[in-house]
């Protein structure tokens, strides 16, 4: 004869999600056995069955709410206990095995929670029980968000309890290794296939290889480094004004003297007492390389798209050679003969878009690089100094960096350090 079997008190008055059921109908079950997993605002919550018996009906699925008292099954064979105690979360599950709890005679058993085993990616066609998985609400969530398999990630917390940085860890790997996902493992939503002609008159123009090429290395980017970008300003009166006096000298060279290169020179300056921005993370993701080479990628605007070609050793150049191989670069990028040498080993970027406007924006890091800085168009702007307003030209900067390498005051104090050594052109000369 069946029964139905009701949810627990569950701790919660209000209702809460059924993430995973570890049964179907026609499994024999025992008693204590885990028939599914709940997930509150605060934990993920096993539920065990009261009693032995064979699963005839379930009468609830993945993704509905349930409350205390709700049916949920029908056992056959299996007769409900009065006064189940509440499931204890999995979050919990470090402290309750610290600490001998009694188990009061002629109660139901108290719900299970199931010991941590080592976590290895399945073999195909083989699944891990979720009930062998120990992960909290945040880190389940986070999983089914990217499409993430957590029977395939490998967990380093303690009890072998699965952390963010695991399941991050595991969706870098599937993304540099070019591994395939059709066996259910991590995966990108693709694009809905819409037909734009339907809502007017449209024209299909193709990628330029460039652009395709670009799209790419940003997504993956942007995937792969946490990225925080830190604003902020500098007051550039006094360098545009030596920069304006010296440029009929330089123009007599046949050298046009543009702020980047003084730029270039204060990003070296600041790179020297900063050295975490000079750096890349190796393949592992265990070890930081520190590069004593200050190579300096500069994003340059063309009709096919964006490119980045590479000036090295900055720190040992002065600003007309600076000056003579920007220019050449700027060209041979314009009119696509760059090698592919000419656009490897940069150490840090810089991408600006002085000569076109806009103030703030938030440029993506180019890896291996855990910086890049943005420029944009300077102003002219009443600054106070401390008896009256003064007009002075006010160079806006967005600094984005990889978090993982990189804290915020880090990134601020860079910021302030490089306002610094443009604020003043003879910071640049010490």
């Amino acid at each position: 004869m069946a029964t139905d079997i009701h949810l627990p008190d569950t701790g919660s008055t209000n209702p809460v999600d059924i993430i995973e059921l570890h049964v179907k109908v026609g499994d024999e079950v025992s008693e204590g056995q885990t028939l599914m997993t709940l997930e509150s605002d605060k934990a993920t919550i096993d539920v065990p069955s009261p009693a032995a018996g064979k699963i005839e009906k379930l009468l609830v699925k993945v993704g509905q709410k349930v409350k205390t008292g709700d049916a949920i099954l029908s056992l056959a064979g299996g007769e409900q206990k009065a006064a189940q105690p509440a499931a204890k979360p999995v979050e919990a599950a470090q402290t309750a095995a610290a600490k001998p709890t009694e188990t009061p005679v002629e109660k139901a058993p108290a719900p299970q929670i199931s010991e941590a085993k080592p976590i290895t990616p399945s073999p195909e066609g083989v699944t891990t029980s979720s009930a062998d998985i120990l992960a909290g609400p945040a880190v389940r969530r986070l999983a089914r968000l990217l499409g993430v398999d957590l029977s395939k990630v490998n967990a380093t917390g303690e009890r072998n309890r699965i952390s963010k940085d695991d399941v991050k860890a595991y969706v870098k790997n599937i993304l540099t290794s070019g591994a395939t996902t059709a066996s259910g493992g991590f995966s990108l939503p693709s694009m809905p296939v819409i037909d734009f002609a339907q809502f007017g008159a449209i024209e299909s123009s193709p990628l330029s290889r460039i652009k395709k090429l670009t799209s790419q290395n940003l997504s993956r980017n942007w995937l792969l480094a946490p990225h925080v970008t830190q604003f902020d300003e500098a007051d550039i009166t006094d360098l545009e004004a030596f920069r304006k006096r010296e440029s009929a000298r330089f123009e007599k060279q046949g050298v046009k003297l543009t702020p980047l290169v003084f730029i270039m020179k204060a990003v070296v300056s600041a790179l020297k007492e900063f050295p975490q921005f000079n750096a890349s993370i190796d393949h592992t993701g265990d070890n930081l390389i520190l590069k004593k080479h200050y190579h300096i990628g500069i994003a340059v605007d063309t009709p096919d798209g964006l490119v980045v070609p590479v000036i090295r050793n900055v720190d040992q150049k002065s600003l007309t050679e600076l000056a003579k191989e920007l220019a050449e670069v700027s060209v041979k990028a314009r009119e696509k003969k760059l090698s592919a040498q000419d656009m490897q080993g940069s150490s840090f970027t810089i991408s600006s878009l002085g000569g076109i406007g806009g103030k703030f924006f938030t440029p993506i890091i180019n890896l291996p690089n855990v910086a890049i800085l943005g420029v944009s168009k300077s102003s002219i702007k009443p600054i106070y100094d401390g008896s009256q307003f003064q007009p002075r030209l006010i160079l806006p900067l967005s600094l984005s960096y990889d978090h993982r390498v990189i804290d915020g005051a880090e990134g601020a104090r860079f910021c302030v350090k490089l306002a610094q050594l443009l604020g003043d052109i003879r910071n640049l000369l010490l």
